[in-house]
């Protein structure tokens, strides 16, 4: 991570402190774990009203120009052609191995002018990959590539109060125009914002992606106009338990470049029919079509204990079968049993629901059952 000196700040730093935040290094980056409510609280507050969380530390990546729709289209998997005018799709970034590069959320304005919204992590990375697909290529050199990391803030505004309040602070019933992954224009404060439907929780809500010098003032009034809907600012533990209920991927964990997109689960954006060729097309072709030789699985852990990512997971025969990629205890789900849960990769004859499984903490085995996922439905 680096030391304190080198962690970045976002627009909303100062924010964090005034509502209590405790700051930790985050993919290079000084962000908010949780607010003085606690993490448990900022969950339950997004399922059950509204919470608001800093999410610019997130890239964004500009792709403009005359086949910029076919580039995108080579070096995603997903259906890039498919897309309208001011819609938003979820894809990813595949290698020649059909591995995982990165995740990530393409906003389409117009055929000729996308915006890519990648992981802050990967941020560097992902502009250093679409550069080389481009200069490896003689038919992408009309393409513009930019990197706008630095030129927008995101706030995400997410649970069942969220489009009340919106429609408070931008007099839109954005409930009403924007569908799920669609987005739109909005103003805050003389200036233009982006809205669009999507989020990280398994709630309803947008993210507003906002200049940096307009971020502070929109945080302040989400929090103050939301208030009367018991609003509380939402920190990474919340972010994390809440996307692990809904079984949502986490780079570096369920997906990385040795991950399939097949393997973590993400066969619906894989689309081998898609016109023209893309990158690792071939092996992901074959793992839609025949299975993967892994397969990511939700499970309860049956003992007393958590399993954490990175635990060794064995079958009932004590042979190793895979790892977990994601695992804690989370206030929606299991709050009655008291039951941990998690996800694991692992061999595909031991992914079917109801398997029994072994995790190894400390010496000792905890026993794991296979479920269905998600673990939580709105």
């Amino acid at each position: 991570m680096g030391n304190q000196e080198s962690l970045r700040r976002t627009p909303l730093y100062q924010n964090h402190l005034d509502c209590g935040g405790k700051m930790v290094p985050f993919a290079g980056w000084e962000m908010p774990v949780q607010y003085p409510a606690g993490v448990v609280e900022e969950h339950l507050c997004v399922r059950s009203r509204v919470g608001i969380f800093d999410v610019s530390h997130m890239g964004e990546i500009e792709v403009r120009g005359p086949g910029a729709e076919a580039y995108l289209d080579y070096i995603t998997c997903n259906a890039v052609s498919t897309m309208k005018d001011g819609q938003a799709q979820y894809s990813a970034l595949p290698n020649s191995d059909g591995g995982i590069v990165d995740d990530i959320i393409i906003y389409r304005y117009n055929p000729e002018h996308y915006l890519l919204c990648v992981n802050a992590s990967n941020a560097e990375i992902d502009f250093q990959w679409l550069q080389d697909q481009q200069q490896g290529s003689d038919t992408f050199h009309s393409v513009s590539l930019k990197n706008l990391s630095d030129e927008y803030a995101q706030i995400a505004v997410q649970g069942p109060k969220a489009f009340s309040l919106l429609q408070r602070i931008f007099g839109q019933d954005f409930q009403a125009t924007l569908k799920p992954f669609w987005f739109a224009p909005a103003i805050f404060d003389g200036e233009e914002v982006l809205v669009a439907r999507t989020g990280y929780t398994g709630e309803d809500g947008v993210e507003v992606f906002v200049s940096p010098k307009k971020a502070s003032a929109l945080w302040t009034a989400l929090l103050s106009e939301g208030e009367v809907d018991g609003i509380l600012p939402c920190g990474l533990g919340a972010r994390d338990s809440l996307r692990l209920e809904v079984c949502y991927p986490l780079h570096g964990h369920e997906l990385s470049p040795k991950i399939s997109a097949i393997e973590s689960g993400l066969g619906w954006i894989v689309k081998p029919n898609k016109k023209g060729d893309f990158i690792g097309r071939s092996i992901l072709e074959k793992q839609k079509a025949e299975g993967s030789p892994r397969k990511l699985v939700g499970f309860f852990v049956e003992d007393k204990g958590i399993v954490r990512e990175e635990t060794k997971v064995f079958s009932p025969e004590g042979i190793e079968v895979g790892f977990v990629t994601s695992g804690t205890k989370t206030p929606s789900v299991g709050k009655e049993s008291g039951k941990a849960l998690g996800l694991a990769l692992v061999k595909r004859d031991v992914a079917e629901i109801g398997q029994e499984l072994f995790g190894e903490v400390r010496g000792r085995k905890l026993k794991l059952q296979v479920v269905e996922t998600p673990f939580y439905k709105r």
